[in-house]
């Protein structure tokens, strides 16, 4: 009889063991910390030229959105764009047909400025995220045109 106690005993411990092994195995693994960032390459002349064209501010957008446009404060030449809760470092270039664009340096997001309004794109899915964004410069030139 104390030798069926005893065996109950040791596969009690055993399965009790093999219980708490089960849940360490379960923790997940330690976060790796985020990597640097990689510093963004010099903007040359070209890209501080279209930077100089970019509207800075807020631009009123469709269903009562804004995106908010500012210069970059660690790197000259490059513009952050903020929608939501989401801010993209952009690149500026301008296109062979005038329009200024600002590519997302990630290759995500891609927002085109022409003279009358803006628009803010996903470029992986091909989609707008919003459009008809109106600066009050793009206001004012609209205005001067119909006059």
């Amino acid at each position: 009889m104390t030798s069926r106690i005893a065996l109950a005993v040791a596969v009690s411990f055993a399965l009790a063991g093999g219980a708490a092994m089960a849940q360490t195995a379960a923790k997940p693994a330690a976060k790796k910390p985020a990597a640097a960032e990689k510093p963004l390459p010099q903007a040359d002349q070209a890209q501080l030229d279209a930077a100089e064209r970019t509207h800075f501010g807020v631009y009123e957008c469709d269903f009562k959105q804004t995106i908010d446009v500012s210069m970059n404060p660690k790197y000259p030449g490059y513009v952050d764009v903020k929608f939501k809760k989401d801010t993209w470092t952009m690149k500026p270039s301008v296109s062979s047909t005038g329009a200024l664009r600002l590519e997302d340096v990630k290759g995500r997001t891609l927002l085109l400025q022409i003279a009358n309004k803006s628009m803010l794109m996903d470029t992986k899915i091909g989609q707008r995220l919003v459009d008809a964004c109106v600066h009050e410069k793009q206001r004012a030139a609209m205005e001067a045109s119909k006059s």
